[in-house]
């Protein structure tokens, strides 16, 4: 796994009580030391067509400035991601929550599906690319049979509420 490149082009203090407004490197630092040393559960949230909304826990992985995770291909979150792209994904970390709100798109690419299998090895879970998915002896019930898609997100904007000092409330945007 490698820092990330991604960096907001405007914030904006959201706390209340005076606190300063947090820094983005407080919640990548957090993403890339707890994932995956700790027990770090990221949640995917999707919109199926009718307006529904469905949430599930999911593996990612920060790769490249770039955050993955899997879905198997009959599941609700990737039928609703096929329809609608637009997600969040939000994680409790070592001092901060955080909630992305962006896209996910599967990718099929060769070298990234090589490069993020790899970070997922790194981290315990055996899997092997086979064709433009991934397999493995295990995965979470959640993610359905393999073979599992991996999608690449986008986050748009995020906002980070921490929980440990210094305290603080920030909203963080991606695009302009």
């Amino acid at each position: 796994m490698t820092e990330t490149t991604i960096e907001p082009y405007a914030t904006k203090n959201l706390d209340q009580d005076g606190s300063a407004e947090l820094p983005w490197s407080r919640a990548l630092d957090a993403i890339v030391q707890d994932w995956p040393t700790a027990n770090v559960t990221f949640f995917l949230s999707t919109v199926g067509p009718g307006g529904r909304p469905h949430s599930a826990g999911v593996g990612a992985a920060l790769v490249d400035g770039a955050l993955y995770f899997t879905s198997g291909p009959d599941v609700r979150k990737s039928r609703h991601l096929a329809a609608n792209p637009v997600c969040s994904v939000s994680v409790r970390l070592s001092g901060i929550d955080v909630v992305l709100e962006g896209e996910a798109r599967r990718t099929t690419d060769a070298a990234t599906l090589e490069q993020v299998a790899a970070a997922y090895r790194d981290s315990g879970w055996p899997v092997t690319v086979v064709g433009d998915a991934f397999t493995a002896p295990f995965t979470a019930p959640s993610a359905g049979p393999a073979p599992w898609h991996l999608y690449r997100f986008t986050p748009h904007t995020a906002f980070g509420v921490a929980t440990a000092e210094p305290h603080g409330a920030t909203r963080w945007d991606f695009t302009r």
